[in-house]
């Protein structure tokens, strides 16, 4: 075992842009977890949920924001995908807590930011 080490650098995430998300077992994830009724899990568990759907939520919000801010100010799509980010900025800085209601709304920013990913890829509508 080497005791060397090297310090990736990286400020533009131009690595981390090349990594396609795993959106199916995360799709899957947010599905299950939209669909709880009153589920009696541990907190310890909640939190772990959580944390899984935060650092998704973060990726997916890392790649939005960056098809959109490749878009030309032109594109309506820019603007909205800027609200959406805001809103999950600031949802992402709540604090989490050990709840079912905390974890389903990190699976209701999950869907949000897939939606807003989803139409930044379409193509462009025609001008009228």
């Amino acid at each position: 075992m080497s005791d060397t080490f090297a310090v990736l650098h990286d400020p533009d995430g131009l690595i981390e842009a090349e990594l396609p998300l795993d959106r199916a077992p995360h799709e899957a994830l947010v599905t299950a977890v939209r669909a709880w009724n009153d589920p009696d899990l541990a907190s310890r568990d909640y939190e772990q949920i959580a944390l899984q759907l935060t650092g998704h939520a973060r990726a997916v919000a890392a790649d939005v924001r960056r098809l959109a801010t490749a878009l030309p100010k032109s594109d309506g799509r820019g603007a909205l995908a800027e609200v959406v980010l805001r809103e999950a900025d600031g949802r992402l800085a709540v604090p989490l807590e050990g709840t079912a209601r905390c974890v389903q709304n990190r699976a209701r920013l999950v869907r949000a930011l897939y939606t807003r990913l989803d139409r930044l890829t379409e193509p462009a509508p025609a001008a009228t």
